[in-house]
């Protein structure tokens, strides 16, 4: 299998910056920074592993987030 493209903001933009944001604000800074899609989630919510470039997945829990990874 090819390895998966690394689009500009997943170099740009660490995600780890997002843990501890209020969800909306982390919304607001991920669409500003380029970010084509924002998907938020419960934390232990049950998805599927396809990989879209330009998604940032929020994990988040009481409106805070606590995990953020791309794809």
């Amino acid at each position: 299998m090819a390895p998966e493209s690394v689009s500009e903001q997943d170099r740009d933009d660490d995600p780890e910056r997002y843990v501890g944001l209020p969800a909306e604000e982390a919304e607001r800074r991920a669409y500003a920074r380029g970010w084509t899609t924002v998907r938020r989630l419960e934390p232990d919510a049950v998805i599927t592993m396809e990989f879209l470039v330009g998604r940032l997945n929020l994990a988040v829990a009481d409106g805070q987030v606590v995990r953020c990874w791309p794809g």
